[in-house]
């Protein structure tokens, strides 16, 4: 066990409180570890970006409290709250394999052996390889079930197409942590975090972990690692350059399998009543499990002759080309135009736009395309294309519909996801003036509440990030930025920032080249810092905020110019740099006082002069200027408690009590607590409700005398 107060004990609690930041409730815990550090050094320490920086802070706060029984108490009572994140890990299972899986003797051997090879050192890997259809997921999965008995601690599975852009490193780590069971408020911010909380976990557990769809050796190699009993099988479409794996080639069936595999999905009777097409019906299929699964419909539809086929063909494409044939004109053209803004998850309201038809045809209609294995179901009522068929599709609507019906498939598309999106962002935050207006000669999507409104955004993420690329392809900056700004809700109330992050910086990029120095490019420079501040990127958070600052600056919008400097604020708060965030909250108290009785944003001045002075508070806690710290807070609590908001009411009082307990204040302390819980409690603000019980148990701690 190690000593309490040891360089390795106190980089643990930092790089615990640091791992944490995902939620409210880490934030503030590292905020308190700021100030407690700069309290222990007695001078400014800047907050530490990556394991280096962690142990010189850890090295300072042990030097500081050796001699110091006061503040090795306070080390220890802020360092017995903290609470690592993920302390529960899931049992993730795969899902169900194929009834109808067929051969592979010789890989399933394969991978068998390598599972259960006499551990050297070397990572337990597997590559499996081969063109699209051939079941390279299907061997990885039906593998995984089949050896279930040697991972009880799990099996993950990972689909690296992600969602409309492929899975970087960082995503693909933080979906293995998911289905680990950590929630997103728990998944540490930076991609060294997640990378070490994956080890962590892994170093004395048997998982398997299935990598799928994976384009290179990048994706995927922080995923692997040495702990002896995880094995983990990487699926890709070619062998992967520099991923040091026992490659396992997948490549077509043989007749003799063919034939076992079409047996085990058709009826004797149907199959013997085909018998004569077979031959042909296989020839086309060219092995190809999914083209054979895709042609059994067609044993006995009357199926228009078919174009011939070489050994060159892909089988993929021509099951696509024989089940398109035998489509109703109606579904055959919804599945032509659906495919080709190549969305991640197309439902009936996003094919019905595309189409141009009610939503309850499109419904239907998509049914039909998944039965007919055109689309693979990939949740309630959400499809997506297979690349083959979807390159299949988006050839036939070239050539079949045409230049113009294309564009105005995609047009409407784009049109309505736009639509779809602002109205779901003010439904949100309808007070909020970062949120873009509806596009002209529109009426707003109707949602239920904040939350429905809040859902839909989040479901459709992955679709506006490539809807947000097709708008930029096209030169469309306006959709691009309105799109950009609709999903303010979406990182204030959801994270999701390593999703959106891309789709951010294109927005920013249209924003500074079509609309430079107006408030439009200012209030996406400040989403875009606000996102990179939560992923740790502080240099390039401030490059943002600063441009955010100017661009508000220069369109005359003081409501815009003072948040953005307040935001510069909030990002010192987060480098423990105390007098300089102090300095821009002043700064930003300034520049609201711009604000005329008559002028706009003048009826939200109260609210944000309250938040500031809150702002000004944690700030001058951390400088250990407790007095005038909780003169602030006071202020700022005294109207949050007058206008009824609970949530802020909550953060203030957190604040505040912290500032009481920095100076042994317990007494003082304790209803601020108390009250902060039960303003709390109906809004089922979990994270932050257990931070809170662990101040209460520093309130309540017998102390000696």
């Amino acid at each position: 066990m190690l000593e309490p107060m040891s360089v390795a004990a106190v980089a643990g609690v930092l790089g615990a409180v640091g791992s944490g930041m995902a939620n409210e409730a880490g934030k503030w815990a590292w905020e308190s570890a700021g100030g407690l550090v700069r309290r222990i050094a007695g001078r400014e320490v800047a907050a530490p970006a990556n394991p280096a920086e962690v142990e010189a802070v850890a090295r300072v706060v042990h030097e500081g409290v050796l001699g110091d029984p006061r503040l090795a108490r306070a080390w220890a009572e802020f360092a017995v709250g903290v609470r690592p994140p993920g302390g529960t890990v899931g049992r993730p299972t795969l899902p169900p394999s194929t009834r109808s899986f067929t051969d592979r003797r010789d890989a399933l051997k394969r991978l068998d052996e390598e599972a259960r090879r006499k551990s050297d050192g070397r990572p337990r890997l597997a590559l499996l390889y081969g063109p699209e259809g051939m079941g390279v997921t299907t061997l990885a999965t039906h593998w995984g079930v089949r050896a279930a008995k040697w991972f009880p601690d799990g099996q993950i599975h990972v689909d690296l197409r992600g969602g409309g852009t492929p899975l970087d490193a960082a995503r693909v780590l933080g979906e293995v942590l998911r289905q680990l069971g950590l929630r997103d408020e728990e998944l540490p911010p930076s991609f060294t975090e997640r990378q070490e909380l994956f080890r962590r976990y892994a170093a004395d557990r048997r998982l398997l972990v299935i990598l799928d769809h994976t384009r290179s050796a990048a994706q995927v190699e922080p995923v692997i690692g040495s702990a002896p009993e995880v094995f983990t099988i990487v699926g890709a479409r070619h062998r992967l350059t520099g991923l040091d794996a026992l490659s396992i080639p997948v490549g077509p069936l043989t007749e003799r399998d063919s034939e076992r595999l079409l047996a085990a999905l058709v009826d004797k009777p149907a199959l013997a009543a085909a018998r004569a097409t077979v031959p042909s019906l296989l020839a086309r299929c060219a092995g190809s499990p999914y083209a054979i699964k895709a042609a059994v419909p067609r044993l006995s539809a009357p199926a228009p002759e078919a174009p011939a086929v070489s050994r060159e063909t892909d089988p993929v494409r021509a099951a696509a080309e024989d089940s398109y044939r035998l489509l109703a004109p109606g579904t055959a053209r919804l599945y032509r135009l659906a495919a080709l803004c190549d969305l991640p998850a197309l439902d009936a309201t996003g094919a019905a736009r595309a189409a141009g038809l009610q939503q309850a045809e499109a419904d239907e209609w998509l049914a039909e395309l998944a039965e007919a294995m055109l689309l693979e179901r990939v949740g309630d009522g959400r499809y997506r294309y297979r690349e083959g068929v979807r390159a299949h599709a988006e050839a036939a609507a070239a050539r079949e519909d045409g230049i113009v019906a294309c564009s105005a498939a995609m047009n409407r598309t784009i049109e309505g996801y736009l639509l779809s999106a602002v109205s779901a962002a003010r439904a949100v935050l309808p007070e909020s003036w970062r949120i873009p207006e509806l596009p002209a000669g529109t009426d707003a999507v109707p949602y239920a509440d904040r939350g429905a409104a809040l859902d839909s955004l989040a479901a459709e993420a992955g679709n506006l990030v490539r809807v947000m690329g097709l708008a930029d392809e096209f030169g469309d900056a306006d959709t691009v930025v309105r799109l950009g700004r609709a999903l303010w809700p979406l990182q204030l109330k959801a994270g999701h920032h390593d999703v959106l992050l891309p789709a951010l910086r294109i927005a920013v990029r249209a924003a500074d080249e079509r609309f430079p120095g107006t408030r439009e490019a200012g209030a996406l420079h400040a989403q875009l810092a606000h996102t990179l501040t939560e992923l740790r990127l502080w240099d390039e958070a401030e490059r943002e905020a600063v441009a955010a600052a100017r661009d508000e600056g220069a369109a005359g919008h003081p409501r815009g110019h003072a948040s953005a400097v307040e935001f510069l604020g909030l990002l010192r708060l987060r480098q423990w740099r105390f007098q300089e965030a102090y300095d821009r909250f002043e700064e930003s108290y300034g520049i609201y006082g711009e604000i005329g009785p008559e002028d706009e944003g003048a009826g939200d001045l109260p609210r944000a002069l309250a938040l500031l002075e809150r702002h000004r508070g944690r700030a001058l806690r951390g400088l250990q200027r407790r007095a005038e710290a909780r003169e602030r807070l006071e202020r700022a609590l005294t109207f949050f408690r007058e206008s009824g908001e609970s949530y802020n009411r909550a953060r203030t009082l957190t604040d505040l009590a912290e500032t009481y307990l920095d100076g042994d204040e317990f007494a003082a302390a304790l209803p601020l607590v108390d009250e902060a819980i039960a303003a709390l409690a109906p809004e089922k603000a979990e994270y932050h409700l257990a931070y809170l019980r662990t101040l209460r148990e520093r309130c309540v701690a017998v102390r000696p005398e």
